[in-house]
C-alpha cells in the first residue's frame, strides 16, 4: 500500500471507529444477528446444539460446498449417529460413508478424534475451544465453532468469509493474528454462536467475493469500504487431464446381484490412499471398438480437472496413471456391497449415472 493510501485509510479509520464499540458496537451486533434471524439458511446442524452434529458440518464443510454436503451429512448422521458409533465403526465403513465428499484424510482424522473422544472422554466433548484443540484433526476454527455454538462459549471463528467481512469492514489488509483480534473485538458475550454463523452467513451469501451485495447488507453503515477495498487473489488455473476408465460388470444392467471390478488405489498413494476405484489409464486401449466408448465426464481432484473418458466392458491393462502402478487384475465386488466400500468420488459418479448404484 502507498503512503498516500496509508494516510487515507488512516484518515477513515479516524472518522469511523474499527472496530465499532461501546453503544456502536452493541448496535452493530443488534443489527447483524436480527438479520441472521430472519434471513439465515435452514441447514440441519443450525437446528442443533449437539457438538458432535456440530463438529460433523464444521469438518464436512471444510473445502466443499453446501450444497454438496447435505445429502453426505444425512446419510451420515444415519450410519454414525453419536461419537460412540463413530469410534466403534472400522476405518473401511466410515471412508464408505465418507466417499463422494472427497479429502479422505478428513474423514481418517475424523474417525481417530471419535476414537480418542471415546476413550479419554468418556464419549463427552471437551467444552471449551483450548481443550478442544488437543484433539486430532480439530484446528482453531473448528475449536472456536464448536465451543461457541454447543456451548456458548465467546470465542470469534474466523474462516474464508468472516476474514473478507474484515477486511472490508476495516478496509485495511490485515495479517492473520490480526484478523482474529478484529473477529474477537466485535463478538460479543451474548449469542456468541449466532454471532459467529452471522459472521460466516453474512460473509457467504451477502459479501461474497467479487461484487458484494452491499445494499442488503445488515451492517453497511459501519463499513468502510462498501464493496471496494483488498480483494482475494485470483485462484490458480486448474491443470487438465484426460483419462479413460473402464466399467465393467457381470450380470449387471443395473442388476444389483451382479458385480463390479474394481481395483484398489496402494496405501501410500498421496491422494485416496486405500479407496476403490474403476481401473484407470492415462491413454485408451489400442485398439478402441466404437461402441466401447460409453460417455465423457468433467471431474475435478483438487487443482486437477479431468476429463474422463468411460469405456464399457474393456479391460485396461496397459497405460497406467503416473505415480500409479500398472493396472491390476482388481477384484469383482457385489453390487450390493458397494455401499459398505470405500469408493473415490468419480467412481461413485460413474456408477450412479450408470444406474448399477
Amino acid at each position: 500500500m502507498s503512503t498516500a493510501s496509508s494516510i487515507a485509510v488512516e484518515t477513515r479509520l479516524a472518522a469511523s471507529p474499527v472496530p465499532p464499540s461501546g453503544k456502536d458496537l452493541a448496535a452493530f451486533q443488534r443489527a447483524l444477528l436480527r438479520w441472521y434471524d430472519q434471513h439465515r439458511r435452514d441447514l440441519p446442524w443450525r437446528m442443533t446444539r449437539d457438538p458432535y452434529r456440530i463438529w460433523l458440518s464444521e469438518i464436512m464443510l471444510q473445502q466443499t460446498r453446501v450444497a454438496a454436503v447435505l445429502e453426505h451429512y444425512r446419510i451420515f448422521l444415519a450410519r454414525f449417529p453419536n461419537v460412540q458409533a463413530l469410534a466403534a465403526a472400522s476405518e473401511e465403513a466410515v471412508l464408505a460413508a465418507w466417499s463422494g465428499l472427497g479429502y479422505y484424510r478428513r474423514a481418517r482424522m475424523l474417525h481417530r478424534c471419535a476414537q480418542q473422544i471415546a476413550e479419554r472422554h468418556g464419549g463427552c466433548f471437551p467444552r471449551n475451544a483450548e481443550a478442544l484443540l488437543a484433539l486430532p484433526g480439530i484446528g482453531r476454527y473448528t475449536a472456536a465453532a464448536i465451543a461457541s455454538i454447543a456451548f456458548a462459549e465467546p470465542v470469534a471463528v474466523v474462516d474464508g468469509n468472516v476474514g473478507r467481512v474484515l477486511q472490508r469492514l476495516t478496509g485495511i489488509d490485515l495479517t492473520g493474528p490480526q484478523t482474529w483480534q478484529r473477529a474477537q473485538a466485535l463478538l460479543g458475550r451474548s449469542r456468541p454462536g449466532d454471532f459467529n454463523q452471522a459472521m460466516m452467513e453474512l460473509g457467504a451469501t451477502v459479501c461474497v467475493p467479487g461484487e458484494p451485495r452491499c445494499a442488503k447488507c445488515p451492517v453497511r453503515k459501519w463499513c468502510i469500504t462498501r464493496g471496494g477495498g483488498p480483494h482475494a487473489e485470483p485462484l490458480s488455473r486448474q491443470k487438465k487431464k484426460e483419462i479413460w476408465c473402464a466399467l465393467e460388470w457381470r450380470d449387471g444392467n443395473g442388476n444389483r446381484k451382479g458385480k463390479v471390478r474394481l481395483v484398489q488405489r496402494p496405501k501410500e498413494a498421496s491422494l485416496m490412499p486405500g479407496m476403490w476405484e474403476l481401473p484407470q489409464s492415462s491413454e485408451p486401449p489400442r485398439p478402441l471398438p466404437g461402441l466401447a466408448h460409453w460417455r465423457t465426464f468433467h471431474h475435478s481432484v483438487t487443482v486437477t480437472d479431468y476429463r474422463v473418458h468411460v469405456l464399457r466392458n474393456m479391460s485396461l491393462r496397459n497405460t497406467p496413471l503416473p505415480g500409479k502402478p500398472p493396472a491390476a487384475k482388481g477384484k469383482w465386488i457385489a453390487i450390493d456391497r458397494i455401499p459398505q466400500v470405500p469408493i473415490t468420488g468419480l467412481t461413485r459418479k460413474i456408477l450412479k449415472a450408470s444406474g448399477i448404484i
